[in-house]
């Protein structure tokens, strides 16, 4: 009998039915889970789901019984996948589940930044409004979305999403070519050339080695359009200190994060010193948290781990089958 561990529920909504699977099992949840108690609480586990909760190789190297790692997102990097592979541990993530609030996330930031919506509502509460003495007023500068060009760094499900939508508004969506190599097609165009002329620019891409730190000062004073940028993807991809620099030197216009290097941010970190400025739209990681969403992916996380029971393994990331 399979022995399932679900060491994060809490990063689950309430609401969202997550159902059993249709093979015999033992099952039990935690809401949160600290690292000191992973061990203890995945003992004897075949089957451990975990969201946020870091599993290293010191762990996995304790746990003899596990066969299964089921991420309940897309994003693996809390797994030590090497350490997995080395077991016979299996690996699988959820796929495709954001496809439609992630990106929907990226344009709510975007039209609320491009066209001031946060300070004028807060000048609407402070009583802007009734002292202009007529029928609107023009405290901050609005700018269209339609014209404009909005470079995607990451060009799968998301970010082709991202073009789409972009599309829509009147903009031109373009691909940035992987950093420091000459583009392989004419889908995408060279990292510098999206960089120097973009007007907005998303990140959509994973955080791995390669990743982290991808955008700091250096490329910061490379964005010669002062853009806005977007990041719904991982927060350790931009170097925050450099952000915050970028920001007070007018290098960029400002940005829309819904991601931050360490989550929650420490009070005193450097996202949420500058959360409060007109310019800056801090969000605390629900780019993929629609209720719509958040059942697609419990729905499919039931299903990859029936489907790994079954010998038929989907979704797989690392280790376990061939």
């Amino acid at each position: 009998m399979e022995k399932i561990v679900f060491l994060d529920r809490a990063t689950l909504a309430p609401q969202i039915r997550l159902r059993r699977p249709s093979f015999a099992h033992d099952y039990a949840e935690h809401a949160r889970t600290a690292p000191a108690e992973v061990v203890e609480r995945l003992a004897g586990a075949t089957i451990a789901i975990l969201n946020k909760v870091r599993l290293d190789a010191a762990a996995i190297a304790q746990l003899p019984a596990l066969r299964l790692v089921a991420v309940a997102a897309t994003g693996t990097d809390c797994v030590d996948k090497a350490a997995c592979a080395a077991r016979g541990i299996a690996v699988c993530n959820i796929r495709g589940y954001a496809r439609d609030t992630v990106p929907e996330h990226v344009f709510a930031l975007l039209l609320a930044l491009r066209r001031q919506l946060i300070p004028y509502r807060d000048d609407v509460l402070a009583g802007e409004w009734q002292r202009a003495g007529q029928f609107c007023f023009f405290n901050h500068p609005i700018h269209d979305l339609a014209g404009t060009r909005l470079g995607i760094v990451g060009a799968g499900d998301l970010g082709q999403r991202v073009a789409t939508i972009a599309r829509a508004f009147g903009m031109e969506p373009v691909f940035a070519a992987r950093k420091g190599e000459r583009p392989g097609d004419d889908s995408y165009l060279a990292w510098d050339e999206v960089l120097a002329t973009s007007d907005v620019i998303s990140l959509h891409c994973p955080l791995t080695e390669a990743t982290r730190g991808l955008v700091g000062l250096p490329e910061f004073r490379a964005m010669a359009r002062r853009p806005l940028l977007i990041n719904t993807a991982r927060g350790g991809i931009v170097d925050e200190h450099a952000l915050v620099q970028a920001l007070d030197e007018g290098l960029i216009s400002g940005a829309g994060f819904d991601v931050t290097d360490g989550e929650p941010p420490a009070p005193d970190s450097p996202l949420m010193r500058i959360a409060g400025r007109p310019n800056v739209l801090l969000t605390p990681h629900i780019a993929w948290a629609s209720d719509e969403a958040q059942q697609a992916l419990a729905d499919q996380l039931v299903d990859v781990i029936e489907k790994f029971v079954a010998g038929q393994p989907k979704n797989l990331v690392s280790g376990g089958f061939a």
